[in-house]
């Protein structure tokens, strides 16, 4: 029995959760194997009430008592420095060393894209972001504060080990999903010491898999790229606040935020899954919320787990409801969350029947 740390978050966080954790039953009931789930009240309220972000030994426990984590999204207008947000992702991510942030582009239906006669097969790869590193790490800080001589500091630390690890995962994963093309993308050109370390590790790394094409784009140029011709990416690999701004355009390129999921991924260790939406304070408990971002990132999670067969059900039922219109408004349906929530379940009863 899988065991899955479930936090609903913020807003619309928990509403599609709700809809996330139906389907984990659905699976469960089906494969005869209930994942046990247990479910962690981390958020706005908790922190309002209580004063508390990630308690003491909370990393612990999910680091030594479960299988993979769950998490809705965070932000609440209540907490206007978005305090508790911040400690609960961050805290998790650096906590955790989830080093790799998996993000897929993958357009499972032609008329979600808003670029002119692209299909399915034009928008497929992966976006691979340094997670742990990079201008989020929260080195810097203020002199003369509030002052007219004020200076802010936001220091970008790339270490050889971090951006090793990352290249290296993306060539594996390349290498074990029968893709042959790698791209790593930087700034070297202005960004001179970071970025030069990014680019000598590529070098280093890519040597080690000759069988895999292994090309390089400055990131402004990437951007470009991915709009005018996705088809020719496969992987690609970044740091991590490029990786932050290139992941949501690709999410634009397969329908939007609400179809767009993610994995926080540490190959040995416990890993995170999530949509990457907002948390949408005015929408919550309204039942609009698409939650078909949140069904996705259980689908990475149960292929992470290796239920590989299970993940398929998910992805068809997610591909089935949308040529259905099956959906929310944003994606061309008429239904409320809960409502797709449900059909995606009937769905996977089907497929896997």
């Amino acid at each position: 029995m899988k065991r899955i740390a479930i936090i609903p978050g913020d807003g619309i966080g928990i509403d599609v959760t709700r809809e996330a954790v139906k389907v984990l039953r659905t699976v469960g009931e089906i494969l005869g194997r209930p994942f046990e789930l247990l479910e962690f009240d981390y958020g706005a309220d908790k922190y309002l009430r209580e004063g508390i972000t990630l308690p003491a030994g909370a990393l612990d426990a999910f680091r030594n008592e479960f299988d993979a984590i769950f998490l809705g999204a965070l932000g609440d207008p209540r907490v206007p420095d978005m305090k508790h947000a911040s400690d609960i992702l961050f805290g998790l991510r650096f906590g955790l060393d989830l080093y790799v942030n998996h993000r897929p582009v993958k357009l499972l239906d032609a008329a979600l894209t808003p670029l002119k006669d692209r299909t399915e097969a034009d928008v497929n790869f992966v976006i691979f972001r340094e997670n742990t590193e990079g201008l989020y790490s929260g080195v810097g800080g203020f002199f003369k504060k509030d002052s007219p001589d004020e200076v802010a500091t936001q220091l970008d630390i790339n270490t050889r080990k971090g951006v090793e690890r990352i290249i290296e995962y993306a060539f594996q994963y390349a290498a074990g999903h029968g893709l042959t093309r790698v791209t790593m993308s930087d700034k070297s050109n202005a960004l001179r010491y970071g970025h030069d370390l990014w680019q000598r590790v590529f070098q280093v790394v890519r040597a080690r898999y000759p069988q895999i094409e292994a090309n390089h784009w400055y990131i402004d140029a990437l951007t470009m790229q991915m709009v005018k011709n996705p088809g020719q990416f496969q992987v690609i690999v970044t740091c991590n606040m490029f990786g932050d701004i290139i992941t949501d355009l690709g999410a634009q390129l397969q329908g939007g935020m609400g179809m767009a999921a993610s994995g926080n991924i540490h190959p040995q260790g416990t890993s995170m899954f999530e949509p990457v939406h907002g948390s949408a304070p005015k929408y919550a408990g309204k039942n609009v919320a698409n939650p078909l971002g949140a069904i996705l990132a259980v689908q990475m999670m149960l292929e992470h787990l290796g239920l590989a067969e299970p993940a398929r059900w998910v992805e068809e039922a997610v591909v089935q409801a949308i040529r259905q219109k099956k959906t929310t408004r944003d994606v061309g349906g008429t239904l409320g969350t809960r409502q797709v929530g449900d059909a995606v379940c009937e769905l996977i009863y089907s497929v896997a029947s």
